[in-house]
This record gives structure tokens, sequence and C-alpha cells, in this order.
């Protein structure tokens, strides 16, 4: 933007300064014009009356001298045509066309004294002419050869002069703009990169009340706004971790409740309604643990984006190597996949690197993807391996199951979104939407993808440890 502004502006700048130079220039040669034909109709006024006076008294001889003269001292010609001769100096002659043309239009008692406009570049020399005599009769003309050069250099001079005038104000009037430009654009480049910071990470720092106070007005209110924003966000994060939290004591005194009402029922329909009450507190039990789980995930995704870009705050994350952690959440997860008769398999480390990512989130991240395989594939192999990919590492978990198809694997790390196959499969739809939620908090990046000939593979790709120190 400032690129475009500073292009308009250097060239208002461009016309500005060349139209100045321009009326400068033309004043300059008018005036030297002016100046130049001034002395010399004098002198050629002076040399008529001159030769007038020698045409009555019939001697030219003081004319002559005076034509010499003027033609050493100013390096000018002067030919003056009487009836009975015509006298010249300085080398001019009336076989010059212009001389010719000079005396036909003063035979005439036709004055030409006026000069061309001079031009700092321009060649050869100029003519004035007049006749003299009486009111009744012609007795002569006068032309006079005006050399231009001294005028021209001059003008040269004043050119150079408004030539390197006209740059240092250019520049005087570009680095203005500049600097003008960037006290206008400056806000309104802070107020962009703020909007794409609120957009990605749900809050922005305090914008300086900066520029023209049209802007400083707009960043008072973005300010103001993103303040409301990221409170309002803030608390209703807290107010789901807080319902969640405290609903798990009205639900633990329901579930003893329940336990001791179980120890009374005698009959078996009433022990078979307890039970149903008992899987569906369950249930709940199990939305509200995930509900917390998630709340503390995009709280810490929320950081991790807040954050970004900040090494010395994303130097917190440890660098590790994950082969202990899914060794752990496989052993773990073992028994699980051994009741759903799956087989679960973690391939050799060798292949592995070391990643950057909070040890913790990463074995709640595997351990909630194994769990998922287990549930949604039973029977199915099951893969776990660290592998290299072209900016790092990536975890992956695979299996050779059912899978999904491609338009629900989009959806499945929705909130509460479960695909219609698997309604009858006791979840609650946030296992998946956790664990993207914790990869972004560390960096990396959740992908689904189809595994052929069936399955699906759930990867998590961490950048490299180095290039994650330097971001």
């Amino acid at each position: 933007m400032k690129a475009r502004v500073l292009g308009i502006l250097s060239l208002m700048v461009v016309i500005i300064v060349v139209t100045v130079s321009s009326v400068i220039l033309t004043s300059a040669s008018r005036e030297l014009t002016q100046e130049l034909q001034i002395n010399r109709v004098a002198a050629l006024n002076r040399f008529a009356q001159l030769a007038s006076d020698a045409a009555q008294d019939n001697n030219t001889t003081q004319l002559q001298r005076e034509m010499d003269r003027y033609s050493d001292l100013y390096g000018e010609g002067i030919l003056i045509r009487l009836q009975q001769e015509t006298l010249r100096s300085g080398g001019l002659s009336e076989d010059h066309s212009e001389v010719k043309d000079a005396l036909n239009r003063a035979s005439l008692n036709l004055s030409d004294t006026t000069l061309n406009p001079i031009r700092a570049f321009g060649t050869g020399n100029d003519f004035i002419s007049r006749s003299f005599g009486t009111a009744s009769q012609v007795l002569g003309e006068v032309v006079l050869e005006v050399d231009l050069d001294a005028a021209r250099q001059k003008l040269r001079e004043r050119w150079l002069a408004v030539v390197l005038a006209a740059v240092a104000l250019g520049v005087l009037l570009l680095v203005a703009a500049s600097r003008i430009t960037g006290w206008v654009l400056r806000p309104v480049h802070r107020l962009s990169k703020a909007v794409h910071e609120l957009e990605a990470t749900g809050k922005t720092g305090h914008l300086p009340e900066a520029g023209p106070p049209e802007l400083r007005e707009l960043s008072r209110s973005f300010t103001s706004m993103a303040d409301t924003v990221t409170e309002s966000m803030e608390s209703q994060r807290r107010l789901i971790a807080d319902t969640s939290h405290q609903l798990r004591n009205p639900v633990g005194a329901l579930r003893l409740r329940i336990d001791l009402l179980q120890l009374a029922l005698r009959s078996e329909p009433d022990k078979d309604a307890a039970a149903g009450v008992v899987a569906e507190l369950e249930r709940v039990e199990e939305m509200l643990d995930g509900v917390l789980k998630l709340a503390t995930a995009e709280h810490r995704a929320f950081e991790g984006s807040a954050r970004a870009g900040k090494a010395p705050e994303r130097q917190r994350l440890a660098v590790i190597d994950p082969y202990p952690i899914l060794q752990g959440e496989v052993e773990r997860a073992t028994p699980a996949a051994h009741r759903a008769g799956s087989e679960l398999t973690l391939e050799s480390r060798a292949s592995e690197g070391q990643i950057v990512c909070d040890p913790d989130d990463l074995a709640h991240m595997v351990g909630e993807l194994l769990a998922n395989a287990i549930k949604y594939a039973p029977g199915a192999r099951i893969t776990v391996a660290g592998k290299p990919t072209k900016g790092g590492t990536a975890v992956e978990i695979s299996d050779d199951g059912p899978g999904l198809p491609s338009d629900q694997l989009a959806a499945s790390t929705t909130r509460f979104w479960r695909a219609p196959q698997h309604s009858k499969i006791p979840g609650n739809g946030l296992g998946m939407t956790i664990v993207e939620r914790l990869a972004e908090a560390n960096g990396a990046r959740l992908v689904l993808e189809t595994r052929e000939p069936h399955g699906l593979t759930a990867r998590l790709e961490f950048v490299k440890p180095e290039e994650d120190t330097h971001a």
C-alpha cells in the first residue's frame, strides 16, 4: 500500500517540479531576451541617428569608425545602406539571406526590432533592422546582427541552477512524502496486523495512538473492541470449564445415591431400571470429562496461538524424543485393544526424530487417537509409528478398519460430531476436537487421511526443533 501511495505522490511531485521549473526557465528566457533586446535596440537607434546625420552631411567617415568600434567591442556586425553607398563592419554582408530580408523590410519603412526568444541550446545569431530618414523620405536602412551566445550561456547556467534546485526539491518532497505516508499508514499496518492477530488468537496487544486524529480514534476504538472480544471469549471458556467442573460434584453425589439405592433394590426390573440410570449417568460423566478436556485443550491452543512467533515463550515446549511416550501409550492401550480383538503394534524408532511438544500433551493426543482406533475399528491392525516428513517429524496412528468416507473426514474434528454409522457406539464426539486443539497448542497439526485399501490414518505433524525455535 505504501508503494502505491508513494508512486502516486512521486508522480505528482514530478509533475509539480517539472511545471514549476518550466515556468521559471521560460521566465528566465523571456527576461534575458528582453534585456538583450533593449540594449540592442538602443544601439540600433543610435546607429540610425548617426547614419541619418552622415547622410545629411554626406560624410560617413565617423559613422564607419563607430561601426568598427562597436563590432570590435561586441563581435556583432552592422550594415548600413545609404542612398550613395553601403557601409559594413564585423563581416556582415547583404548576401546573407536574413540580412537581405531585413533590408527589404526596412526599405518598406517596417521596423523589425523584436528578438526571437532565446533558447539555451539554440544556434546562430538574430538580426534587427529599421529605416532612417525624414518624415517624407527614407534615407537608408540599418541592420544590426545580435550575437546570442553570451545570453545562451547565461540561460544554460540558469538551467543548471534550476535543474539542481528541482532535483533537490524533488528529493526533499519525496522524503517528506515518504515520512508523511509512513506516518499515516503505520497505524493502518498496525491495525491490519492486530486484526489478523485477533482473528488467529482471539486477543491482541494494545495499539499505540499514533498518526492522524482519525486513525488515533480508530486505534482506540479497535483496542476497546478487542479487549471486549477477548474478555468475552475468556468468560465463555471459563464458564464452560467452571460449569463442567461444578457439575461433577452433584453428579458424583447422584452416583453415590444411585449406588446406595441399588443396594436396597430386590426385584430384577428395579435393578434393570437402576442399571439404565447408571449407564446414562456414566454417559453424563463422560460428557463432562470430555468438555473439561476440550476446554483445557482450547485454552492451551489459545495460549499457543497468542505466543506464536515469540521464540522465548515457544522454547518452553520441550524438545523430546517421542518414542518413550508412544511406547507408554501403546502399553497402556494394549489391554483394551486385546479386548476389542485388535492388534496394536509400535514400529521401530529407527526413523524417528525429535519433536517440540509438551510431553503430557503428546501422551494425551496419542491416547485419544488410540482409543478412537480401538473403539471404532474393532479387530483391526493398529500401527503407531514416527516418520520423517518434509518439514520435520510426524507421529502416525493408522488402522485397517472401515475408516471414514472423505466427506466425513472434514467433519470429524467438529465438536460433538458422530458418524451416523457409529451412533450406537458410546462416545461424546469430542476426542478428535481435543486432539486438534492440543496439536495447535504445540505448533503441530492433525491430518486425517483414508488408508488404502481401507482404514484411517491420523497423523500429527511437527516441525523440526531448530525451525520452531527460529520461527
